[in-house]
């Protein structure tokens, strides 16, 4: 069970995320002393941290960046009843990877949340259709005779072709996990990208590997 820490002082609304949470066999924890944040956080090793910002003693933000100086990578998720764009972009530019507002549906909430962890395991993994192996960790992808390297970006849209084997993926679902913390990819980086994959791709005789259906997206076939 993945622990999940909450950084609520709403009780009620603890209350109804932990009952939630638990029913979706998560592990969640609430942070009783928000002066020993950096200490909870070691000893509960949470997978996801669920963050309010109207908090005691200071908001969010301030704790924002106290979880990122203990993990940069740690997944955040803002709750938040403040709507204004301009502090949904202060959180996410703060290193958040998403921002909900209150009141907000559970099931999104959870949807979310499961999207987010399952991209968190794909990049520690590795991902292999046939011969070829997707390495999470070294971002390269090898035949076993040629060990292609990859940047950030080809290796996400490389990593959901390949768990999507023979199957199209939207140019919508590619930019949408494109979209890292810092900046939006646009419609011309996705196709650029797909440009430069192709090319390494055929290195390895695989050239064509990565087929293109318009008004739909892209596929890799793997005997194509």
């Amino acid at each position: 069970m993945d622990n999940i820490l909450i950084v609520e002082d709403n009780e009620q609304l603890c209350n109804y995320l932990c009952q939630y949470l638990q029913t979706y066999d998560f592990n969640p924890h609430v942070l009783k002393d928000y002066d020993r944040l950096s200490e909870t956080i070691a000893i509960v090793k949470p997978k996801l941290i669920l963050l309010d910002i109207e908090l005691p003693k200071f908001d969010g933000f301030y704790y924002l960046r106290q979880i990122r100086k203990v993990n940069s990578q740690l997944p955040v998720i803002i709750l938040s009843a403040r709507s204004d764009e301009a502090e949904q972009i202060r959180g996410i530019e703060g290193g958040a990877h998403d921002y909900i507002t209150k009141p907000f549906s559970i099931g999104v909430l959870l949807a979310k949340i499961n999207a987010l962890l399952s991209r968190e395991r794909q990049v520690d993994g590795d991902v292999q259709v046939g011969n070829l192996i997707l390495s999470g960790s070294t971002m390269t992808l090898s035949n076993g005779v040629v060990t292609l390297e990859l940047s950030k970006n080809e290796y996400r849209v490389m990593l959901l072709l390949l768990s999507k084997t023979g199957q199209y993926v939207t140019r919508e679902h590619i930019l949408e996990a494109l979209w890292d913390d810092t900046h939006f990819v646009d419609d011309n980086t996705l196709t650029v990208n797909i440009s430069r994959l192709k090319k390494k791709l055929s290195e390895i005789g695989l050239g064509d590997a990565i087929v293109t259906k318009r008004g739909v997206g892209y596929a890799f076939m793997e005997n194509h």
